[in-house]
């Protein structure tokens, strides 16, 4: 009883001596945040954009809060003729030139049957969202992935959309110079594949000194208060990084990530579960972080549980710690 007392005891400790800080602060909504998206206005707004609501938006007025809950991006739904048109997933925002993309997935769970669409602004605002719907990625039952989760990285002047879950995982392909559509003639190709489990999806990449890391989410993502998976098995944030941002990933051990390769960066610790869903915006304030969903176990396991997650990256070993 008394080895057993102490153990419990030092349980809280346990993210720390793994490495994990635990999520800073966050004011006002900060649930209605599954597999967020984070950008910054010029005015200092920043803005959330997350899974189903049409592309639920919050804004703040700094990366803490206080969130507020403004409407939807696209409220009449995704003009992509696909079931899930009116629950749109995965959002992902950059702004190129002065156009604001927000690209999203069109699907149901556990189907292929699956699409990325695109809408554009100028300001970010509810209302303000035109949709353009399909942006030639698409997938169905004999394609090598499944076309969801969207992320547009600027490399060089070039534009490359990657995506991916389950299947073959993550890919990429090209983008025209107007990120609207796919390059003309262009082939899709593998970044990271898990021939174990297959279980990858959420990639997003993001360019540090002279490496481009490539963040994902492994695991379960959802439904944990009706299934919970086995300990480990639930969703967890790892990376690979590559001097190109189209190819030649690998992990902190040299193992191409398109042969199992991953090192992770941020998993299930103290009362954090299940964090995934991520990206990483360089904010003006704390440089680097890495923002994600996850739940807290104090308050449940329920997808609506999700919260929203930030914590600032040190990338001085090469490899990106929270």
């Amino acid at each position: 009883m008394g080895y057993r007392t102490c153990f419990l005891g030092l349980l809280p400790l346990l993210g720390s001596v793994l490495g994990y800080a635990n999520p800073e602060s966050c004011s006002g909504t900060c649930t209605n945040s599954h597999d967020p998206a984070i950008i910054r206005r010029s005015d200092g707004t920043y803005f959330r954009f997350s899974t189903n609501g049409k592309v639920a938006v919050h804004t703040a007025p700094d990366i803490t809060g206080p969130w507020t809950y403004q409407g939807a991006a696209i409220p009449s739904g995704s003009s992509i003729d696909l079931p899930g048109n009116g629950d749109l997933w995965a959002p992902d925002v950059s702004l190129v030139g002065d156009t604001y993309y927000l690209y999203y997935s069109v699907s149901e769970f556990g189907s292929q049957n699956s699409a990325i669409g695109v809408a554009t602004s100028t300001t970010l605002d509810v209302g303000s969202w035109t949709d353009h719907g399909a942006t030639g990625v698409r997938s169905s039952s004999g394609k090598p992935y499944n076309a969801i989760d969207g992320n547009l990285i600027n490399a060089d002047g070039r534009y490359y959309l990657t995506w991916g879950s389950f299947w073959g995982d993550i890919y990429q392909a090209e983008m025209s110079s107007n990120p609207l559509k796919l390059a003309s003639g262009v082939s899709s190709y593998q970044l990271a594949y898990d021939p174990a489990t297959t279980a990858l999806e959420g990639s997003y990449i993001f360019k540090y000194g002279n490496y481009y890391y490539l963040f994902y989410s492994k695991g379960k993502c959802c439904g944990y208060d009706a299934d919970r998976p086995p300990a480990g098995e639930e969703y967890k944030i790892l990376v690979c990084r590559s001097s190109s941002a189209t190819g030649g990933f690998a992990d902190k051990n040299g193992v191409a990530c398109t042969n199992g390769g991953g090192t992770v960066v941020l998993e299930s610790h103290d009362n954090v579960y299940g964090p995934g869903g991520q990206g990483v915006y360089d904010d003006p304030t704390h440089g680097p972080i890495l923002y994600y969903h996850y739940v807290d176990t104090t308050i449940g396991y329920a997808d609506g549980d999700k919260r929203f997650g930030w914590n600032t990256i040190d990338f001085s070993s090469g490899w990106p710690v929270v």
